[in-house]
């Protein structure tokens, strides 16, 4: 079969340390039956160690050409698509009833984010997540409050999910090898997430982390005047002083 050239337009770089693919199947932990689903598959260096495991694995490929070799697997369900235009609601009605989807890959690190704010509205279908990305987007994801890394990214992921690094993966475990260090980060949603309205919770995080240098008097104090909201919040702080249930409690109290 022709080799697979990597195209640069997928963001690919494709995983070839298969110390490092050991490690990432242990993390993940794959049991016989599990409703998992694979995006970004790529040549499958992690596809075939989980599906050994797992019987049967669904996979998101975008890549016409390499959704033509996934194809020719027997233990694969392909589904040919940008992975940010699929239902995942749609596809936890595949598997049987109740099993929540366990989602992994190595996710093209030109549209990481857009791709953990997809799953975001799709958590309460979700066991887990594993996903190898750049590793200073996972410093963002997991950053604590008073720090640099601490972003609109931290607010928003945390308000739904327990994090963490979990592996270091250097730029010698792909090929062709990106510029930038990578790693292995683990999300497991909160049983009892705050209720919240997501869309009024980013759109005050979107605002306020706006000019994170500024005191949030400047943005987000005018932001919450316009929309009527009168009770108590210090807007004498920066946007990355403010912890994440200070956020989640000033989304449930502006007026809708």
């Amino acid at each position: 079969m022709a080799q697979h050239i990597a195209r640069k337009r997928f963001g690919q770089h494709f995983l070839s340390d298969g110390g490092i693919i050991d490690s990432i199947v242990r993390e993940i932990a794959p049991q016989p039956g599990d409703a998992m689903v694979e995006i970004g598959p790529g040549l499958a260096a992690l596809t075939q160690p989980l599906v050994e495991r797992l019987g049967r694995l669904t996979v998101i490929e975008l890549d016409r050409d390499l959704a033509k070799r996934l194809r020719e697997h027997p233990q694969l369900d392909v589904i040919e698509s940008d992975v940010l235009k699929v239902d995942f609601a749609e596809l936890a009605a595949k598997f049987p009833a109740g099993k929540p989807l366990r989602v992994v890959g190595n996710l093209p690190y030109n549209i990481s984010t857009p791709i953990l704010f997809h799953l975001l509205g799709h958590a309460h279908l979700v066991a887990d997540q594993h996903f190898m990305l750049q590793k200073e987007v996972i410093d963002r994801m997991v950053a604590s409050p008073a720090t640099s890394d601490y972003s609109r990214l931290s607010v928003m992921l945390q308000w739904r999910y327990e994090m963490e690094n979990v592996l270091f993966v250097p730029p010698e475990s792909f090929d062709p090898p990106p510029r930038v260090d990578s790693a292995v980060v683990r999300m497991v949603p909160l049983a009892t997430p705050p209720a919240v309205d997501e869309r009024r919770l980013g759109e005050i995080v979107q605002v306020a982390f706006s000019q994170r240098r500024k005191l949030l008097r400047h943005t987000l104090g005018k932001w919450l005047q316009e929309h009527g909201f009168s009770g108590d919040f210090d807007t004498q702080r920066r946007a990355e002083e403010v912890p994440v249930a200070d956020y989640v409690a000033l989304a449930q109290a502006v007026p809708q």
